[in-house]
């Protein structure tokens, strides 16, 4: 038989207060039972750790090598089962995750504040970058979960919408643009187009979507960072495409956005979970908040 913490909180508690009576206190249970605890740790242990006649109780030579090892046993483990207890309650943890940088650059920390004010004893972890990196990192267990935009087809993940976003045109006025009521395919089609590089969603799902309605488009130049793309429409290059999740679809004065006209011209934005993992109590808790801030809006307007 191996011992147990009832039993070896029992021989602490002796140890520390000399008493059986004392020790029985504050550990919670009768004098015979806490004996009974003794008895039983010397017996698993193989050895005596308690020298007792009627008025004193005193611990042998081992009792004294074991009594320090074992509070030393018991703090650690408490400090484990507080720092369990904290984590399901949230009141302390970290939340991993891997996200689209159009997305962790605009709404992700409005809704990290809004977070970290009812649990201010979460930290975050974020890794950014586009769909097959947070998808692999997702698989991989780097993160707990991904942000990520459009399909995601791959049998390790399962994906939660979250919400959609939709192209916009981003151009210097004054521009052709100015005089068309609404920025549909055709009208896109024949603008010198600044589009995001070929891996990304956003450049997959533009492709895409020209290709759905017959059109033919080929970028006047490509860029990796919408904040690359967006400075090239404003020197009047051409006209950037943007979706309406980035903080660079924000515009003001002479550069402006416009909605491309289409369903196509826009994408989901899910949550990718591995397929079959639980998640840590925070990171569950912060994609609830995310699902419910993103149900607010679609009920109430941006």
């Amino acid at each position: 038989m191996d011992p147990n913490l009832t039993q070896i909180r029992s021989f602490v508690a002796i140890g520390k207060l000399g008493s059986f009576t004392r020790a029985a206190r504050a550990v919670h249970l009768s004098q015979p039972a806490l004996t009974v605890q003794i008895r039983q740790l010397e017996s698993a242990l193989n050895v005596k750790i308690l020298d007792r006649n009627t008025r004193s109780v005193r611990l042998t030579r081992v009792g004294e090598e074991l009594l320090p090892v074992f509070e030393r046993l018991l703090n650690e483990f408490d400090t484990v089962v507080t720092g369990a207890k904290d984590l399901a309650t949230r009141r302390l943890g970290v939340v991993r995750l891997a996200c689209l940088p159009s997305f962790a650059a605009a709404a992700l920390p409005k809704a990290i504040v809004a977070f970290r004010a009812r649990y201010p004893g979460i930290q975050f972890m974020l890794k950014d970058g586009v769909g097959r990196k947070i998808v692999s990192l997702v698989k991989s267990e780097a993160v707990d979960f991904g942000i990520a935009g459009g399909e995601v087809n791959d049998p390790d993940v399962r994906t939660e919408a979250l919400t959609r976003d939709h192209m916009r045109a981003i151009y210097l006025s004054p521009h052709a643009l100015d005089k068309e009521k609404k920025i549909t395919a055709e009208i896109l089609a024949r603008q010198p187009l600044i589009l995001m590089d070929e891996d990304s969603t956003v450049r997959q799902v533009i492709d895409l979507a020209f290709e759905k309605l017959g059109l033919s488009v080929r970028p006047a130049l490509e860029a990796t960072y919408m904040s690359t793309a967006v400075g090239m429409a404003r020197a009047k290059l051409g006209v950037a495409v943007v979706p309406s999740t980035a903080i660079e679809a924000q515009t003001s004065g002479r550069l402006k956005s416009r909605l491309i006209e289409g369903r196509d011209f826009g994408r989901s934005i899910v949550i990718v979970r591995k397929t079959g993992r639980s998640l840590p109590p925070a990171s569950e808790s912060f994609i609830a908040t995310l699902a419910a801030s993103f149900s607010n809006r679609l009920r109430n307007g941006p």
